[in-house]
């Protein structure tokens, strides 16, 4: 009799566990959020040492094309650049934005949970997280594809002990509503940009930043302690605070050669179409009338 009243209850107990384990809250990981740029966000190039343009570089966009350089007070190569911002060098200005770089990058480096990956970035396709690499570097060849997964605030940030180096002819692409503005890179010393290859993200580098030839970037160059060194560049700080009813998008072109040394000759112009905005857009097309100078060198 008493083996027939356990039984009956059993299933009763069951019952009652299984309804209090389902009342019980679901847990689930929080999504990143963005990091905090403060007075830094209308910075497209703010340094530390110097600043050096060895060629025609343009800076520009909606967030802001401003210049920065704090405690240094050199800028050689100042009169290539055009820019649509303000050049701010050791003035309050700049001193405040440095301030606020140093607290952007300390917030990224600190940020968890940290998933770990391979140092080459190249050929991989990534969803929105905290990424690092065991070597403490990261280099990109080829094509670097983020998908935010059909959300416009995904973040991603890229956190490196050492140095970020991306190949000639590189690419990082956007896609499934990922934005350049939600896309942070902490360099834990120097970052290098390959020749004509194009960039998305903040770099916040502890020493210094060196975009080579016709590199693109849309984002930020912002290098705490070091220099920053540009050649023949095109720099977009896209703002992010785009309406979903308003697309955007971004064109940059490079001429390659840059000069004709013998004459009459080929010139190849490279269009890198870039959507900045939070809309998918296909079916993009280029026209394009003009034509860059390009010099004749006798």
């Amino acid at each position: 009799m008493r083996t027939l009243n356990r039984m009956t209850r059993l299933p009763v107990f069951v019952a009652l566990w299984l309804a209090a384990m389902m009342a019980l809250p679901a847990v689930s990981s929080a999504a990143q959020p963005t990091v905090n740029l403060g007075t830094t966000s209308t910075f497209a190039i703010l340094a530390g040492s110097t600043i050096t343009d060895t060629g025609s570089t343009i800076i520009s966009g909606n967030a802001g094309g401003n210049i920065g350089l704090y405690p240094g007070t050199s800028f050689p190569g100042r009169a290539h650049v055009t820019l649509t911002g303000t050049v701010h060098l050791a003035d309050t200005t700049a001193s405040v934005a440095k301030d606020d770089l140093v607290t952007a990058y300390n917030d990224a480096a600190g940020r968890t949970p940290v998933t770990t990956i391979p140092t080459e970035l190249g050929g991989s396709t990534l969803t929105p997280g905290v990424y690092d690499s065991e070597s403490g570097t990261f280099q990109i060849t080829g094509t670097l594809t983020l998908d935010a997964e059909g959300d416009p605030d995904a973040v991603f940030i890229f956190k490196t002990a050492s140095t970020l180096i991306t190949a000639s002819d590189s690419s990082i692409n956007l896609i499934n509503d990922a934005r350049p503005c939600r896309v942070f890179w902490q360099v834990g010393s120097s970052s290098t940009l390959g020749t004509y290859s194009h960039f998305v993200g903040h770099i916040f580098a502890l020493t210094s930043i060196t975009a080579n030839t016709g590199a693109t970037v849309v984002g930020q160059l912002l290098a705490r302690n070091g220099a920053v060194t540009l050649d023949t560049n095109t720099i977009t700080n896209a703002i992010c605070s785009i309406s979903s009813t308003a697309p955007a998008i971004y064109v940059s072109k490079t001429a390659s050669p840059k000069a004709l040394k013998s004459g009459p000759g080929w010139v190849t112009y490279t269009y890198v179409v870039t959507n900045t905005g939070i809309l998918p857009l296909s079916d993009v097309s280029v026209k394009d009338d003009k034509v860059s100078p390009v010099t004749y060198v006798s």
